[in-house]
């Protein structure tokens, strides 16, 4: 049997929704299927959504909206995808790296203070895996500070921090859409615009730097060049394909938390015997997004070994991030090595299980056969 790491879901309307486009007759952005799909979202998150083709692109409008010039620096986690820093790099901001959590996996809020200074302008925090940073305390170091608290929330839709939804802390979050998440359109994403303040020049920048959104309202009699922009509003095609998928979102949420609990009891008692860590359980102020299942293994060799196992047997597990501090490009860009020992770390020993909604009963079977036939003590 073959098990891939990812299976993109059709949940049931995403080509009746298409065609239903089509015969509409809009198939660019902002028609029927988008002002659907973001209401759903809205309504949801209590914020302002803008679909974008994209999360990169929605991050690349939070620099924007924050005015990101050359000089400034933002706080990223290093152990994280390149879109979460390169967003603000294109401006010609300075990326400051700070090292993760070995628990969660993110960024370690303790470490943030101290690497703010005058130049800082916002935080980018991310939601490994879905599950939530600690808000309260990264909330109120940007507070403190006056810098901008920016929520990296591609991994973690629908997932909670204290009762309150991910990506309704920071002044601005972005979402993903890609085929690797929970809901996908392929290739798509959203600002979530939790500062009223930043909507209507949002609106404009999505719109490549014009107000056409006002003039679509009727707000104003033609639209025109009005600041920088680019084109980031997503086809009424891929927001068809989304909608069917955001509508059945605790459906598929039910499914992916019985998958991520059933993976962590059955890997269990392998684990502790072999050393290796598994997700931490959530705790009662957090309910994850179940985006991901992980395994901590001993050694960079153990992780290989059990890469390589799975592949014997058909099945693909994948490392994930390499750490940014020692990118080639985190190099380059910074003016002083920043040395994030427990994001190194986790990148050596990190493999990522197949982890997708529709996972059957025997494709689970057959990937924690394999998983628990595997030797840990042979690779060390």
């Amino acid at each position: 049997m073959r098990v891939p790491f990812n299976r993109p879901a059709c949940l049931g309307q995403e080509l009746e929704y298409v065609n239903d486009a089509f015969l509409q007759g809009h198939t660019s952005g902002d028609g029927p299927y988008t002002k659907r799909a973001a209401a759903l979202l809205e309504h949801a998150l209590g914020a302002r959504v803008l679909l974008t083709t994209s999360c990169t692109h929605a991050l690349e409008m939070a620099a924007l909206l924050l005015n990101v010039e050359p000089g400034d620096e933002i706080i990223v986690p290093a152990f994280t995808f390149t879109s979460t820093i390169n967003a603000f790099v294109l401006r010609g901001a300075s990326p400051v790296f700070v090292d993760i959590r070995p628990d969660t996996l993110n960024l370690d809020e303790k470490a943030v203070e101290r690497y703010i200074t005058p130049k800082t302008k916002a935080i980018v925090a991310v939601h490994y895996g879905g599950v939530a940073c600690d808000l309260d305390a990264l909330t109120a170091t940007a507070g403190r500070h006056g810098v901008s608290l920016i929520e990296d929330n591609a991994h973690g839709l629908f997932g909670t921090y204290k009762g309150k939804q991910l990506g309704t802390f920071g002044r601005l979050s972005t979402l993903s859409f890609h085929e690797t998440k929970n809901f996908t359109c392929g290739e798509g994403g959203a600002l979530v615009v939790n500062d009223p303040s930043l909507v209507a020049r949002a609106e404009i920048l999505r719109e490549k730097g014009t107000d056409r959104s006002k003039f679509f309202r009727g707000e104003v009699d033609k639209y025109g060049w009005v600041d920088i922009g680019s084109s980031y509003v997503l086809s009424d095609l891929l927001a068809a394909v989304l909608l069917a998928q955001l509508e059945k979102h605790d459906e598929v949420q039910a499914r992916r938390r019985r998958l991520w609990t059933a993976y962590a009891a059955t890997l269990a008692e392998w684990a502790a015997a072999g050393g290796v860590t598994l997700p931490p359980s959530p705790g009662p102020d957090i309910e994850p997004a179940y985006h991901l299942f992980h395994l901590l293994m001993p050694s960079r060799q153990s992780r290989d070994g059990l890469i390589a196992h799975l592949k014997g047997r058909g099945i693909m597990g994948v490392f994930h991030y390499l750490p940014l501090n020692k990118s080639p490009m985190g190099l380059k860009l910074s003016a002083v090595p920043f040395e994030c020992p427990v994001a190194e770390d986790v990148s050596d020993r990190l493999i990522r299980l197949p982890f997708f909604t529709t996972l059957s009963d025997v494709e689970f079977e057959a990937v924690t056969e394999a998983v628990r036939s595997f030797d840990v003590d042979r690779c060390r």
